[in-house]
């Protein structure tokens, strides 16, 4: 350890020693300290804290709104309220050192461009970052991010790969992932191969940013629209991976007809049936849609009537209504008195869908071109920086 410059410490003496007073930064509770100290001050200046995400802050004060959310150290203000927010302003920069930024440009790598459509998100300067570090920025660009009838899995060949590069690479899609929903399903893939990825592996996630040097400015595009009716797509592709024959899972949600979160997922367990896939997949789109409702709820915008939850499995749904127990439902016992528990209390339901019309095909599977780029279209993902 090095004395600090201007200390009058002689080195002649050894029995001196110097004493570390732990610092903030550099320890493992470190986040803690500084989010407790933050949430202290913000209940202090009469915000409360969200139940559905605890970064979350809120004040209402009659019809007028002032949400805050936090994350480390980066902070969005938005609401209805400009006077509130004036005074929040100026409240934080008294207990903290913070400079205002102004309006919502760019926020943790996304980018948010606004106009009279609406407000658009896109990682379009994160892509070329990220194609510029791995030396693909003059590739030639894949149309879809992954081959169909792909079998990749675990011990394909016995060349491996540079694991730490490739930990990173799968690392920074999972983030990009986040306004991409067009590759969550393959960077699920391609992130069950960590401990020991191989060349194919390597070659799968070139491939994902090849796909992504096709159109780096894609984004989600969000609307004003009359209404913030809840509706959810899930499905599943039974025992889809080779490896452990797991079925894959996914879901998308919408709230006004906007696009506002997704999930690709290989299932836990090892699921006997096509059916009995759909139905694990249903359940985790309905814990979803229980959380959108109780943060629209804590909001000010509680739905006033069920939300939708689109499925493409006629077995599934006929489990979910069936009160009866027999033996296809003994193993998912759990999941089928949860899903019939919010159904008889109206607050969801469950459509059946044509396979066709299902817009969570793609987290569950690799698709065709066709299927691919429809369902995007369907979804509103869009390239406001393509020529037109």
């Amino acid at each position: 350890m090095d004395l600090p410059p201007g200390c009058n410490f002689t080195r002649d003496k050894g029995n001196q020693v110097c004493k570390l007073k732990k610092s903030l930064y550099g320890l493992k509770q470190s986040p803690r300290a500084w989010f407790g100290r933050f949430t202290k001050s913000m209940k202090v200046f009469g915000y409360t804290q969200s139940n559905a995400d605890h970064t979350l802050f809120l004040k209402r004060d009659g019809k007028k709104l002032t949400a805050l959310i936090v994350y480390v150290d980066d902070i969005v203000v938005t609401g209805n309220d400009t006077g509130e927010q004036l005074k929040l302003q100026k409240y934080l920069s008294q207990e903290f050192e913070m400079k205002d930024l102004g309006d919502l440009k760019y926020f943790l790598g996304i980018e948010v461009a606004r106009s009279a459509n609406g407000i658009f998100l896109s990682q379009r300067k994160y892509v070329l970052d990220l194609l510029a570090e791995t030396g693909l920025l003059g590739c030639k660009p894949a149309d879809t991010s992954i081959e169909m009838n792909h079998k990749l899995c675990e011990g394909m060949d016995q060349e491996p790969t540079n694991k730490e590069q490739y930990q990173r690479l799968v690392g920074r899609l999972i983030y990009l992932a986040h306004t991409r929903p067009d590759i969550a399903y393959v960077v699920s893939v391609v992130s069950q191969f960590m401990h020991s990825p191989s060349v194919s592996h390597r070659n799968a996630v070139d491939r994902i940013l090849r796909y992504l040097k096709l159109a780096p400015g894609k984004g989600l595009m969000f609307s004003k629209n009359r209404d913030l009716e809840v509706v959810g797509y899930t499905d599943a592709d039974w025992a889809g991976s080779i490896t452990d024959r797991r079925s894959t899972s996914g879901y998308f949600t919408f709230v006004g007809g906007n696009l506002v979160t997704w999930r690709s997922k290989k299932q836990n367990v090892v699921s006997r049936s096509s059916a009995e896939a759909e139905y694990r997949g249903m359940a985790h789109g309905v814990c979803e849609l229980l959380w959108i409702r109780r943060l629209l709820t804590e909001l000010g915008f509680k739905p006033g009537k069920p939300m939708e939850l689109h499925c493409d499995n006629k077995s599934a749904i006929d489990i979910a209504h069936n009160p009866v127990q027999h033996d296809r439902t003994k193993h998912v016992e759990v999941d089928r008195h949860f899903i019939k528990e919010k159904i008889e209390k109206k607050i969801i339901r469950l459509p059946f869908v044509k396979s066709e019309d299902q817009l969570a095909d793609i987290l569950t599977k690799a698709v065709c071109s066709r299927v691919f780029y429809d369902s995007l279209t369907k979804l509103g993902i869009g390239d406001i920086y393509a020529p037109t």
